[in-house]
């Protein structure tokens, strides 16, 4: 394809090395645009996929070994425990530490992670479907680590009945429950429905809403 003749003002051609380079400078200008376009365009994501909490299911007794294990290949874990008061033989009262789950802790792990979880000892599965895992909402970990400090959470074993109710403010907002009355203070029940699990924790009622159907 030839070169197009550019003229000057008075309509004489130009000299061709003068054509040359204003040519030369245009095309410069285009490929300037074109990597300022580029630039502004996303980028692909190489992020390595998100961490997420998956419920575990272990045989009985061996949460505390796996959580060992666990942590010892650099898995992080979550075993809610809760304290409770026994008596030995000798009329000694003692409070002991005991899964708020039984047989449920909970891990955060990537994709690449689940093969660490899987070879633990005392680990059963990860829960979820026949296909794959199913990740818990953050919130309800949150939650559950937050009671836990406070010391109000205990095991809930009775079905769930009475009203439903929704934290409406702070950092568990949202998270929605069910409202009993245990002697004179208020329970909110957390139903972790991954695994068909209830866990009582003292709130005050001021901090609740009712959901309307």
């Amino acid at each position: 394809m030839g070169w197009r003749r550019l003229l000057s003002q008075d309509g004489e051609a130009l000299p061709r090395t003068l054509e040359i380079a204003r040519t030369s400078s245009t095309l410069s200008k285009r490929a300037m645009l074109t990597k300022e376009t580029a630039a502004s365009l996303p980028l692909p994501s190489h992020e390595p996929a998100a961490r997420r909490w998956f419920a575990v299911l272990t045989t009985p007794k061996h949460e505390k070994a796996a959580v060992k294990h666990l942590d010892f290949a650099g898995v992080e874990t979550f075993l809610p425990t809760y304290e409770s008061p026994r008596v030995w033989k000798n009329r000694q009262k003692v409070n002991v530490q005991l899964p708020l789950f039984p047989t449920y802790l909970f891990v955060r792990i990537d994709h690449q992670d689940r093969g660490k979880v899987l070879r633990a000892p005392g680990v059963r599965q990860l829960v979820g479907t026949r296909r794959e895992a199913l990740p818990l909402p953050d919130q309800e970990i949150e939650f559950l680590r937050n009671s836990l400090c406070e010391q109000k959470a205990e095991p809930y074993l009775g079905l769930v009945v009475g009203q439903r109710v929704r934290i409406k403010s702070g950092a568990m907002q949202g998270v929605e429950g069910c409202l009993i009355r245990k002697n004179s203070g208020w329970r909110f029940v957390l139903t972790v429905e991954i695994i068909h699990q209830h866990v009582a924790v003292e709130v005050d009622a001021s901090t609740l809403e009712p959901i309307l159907n």
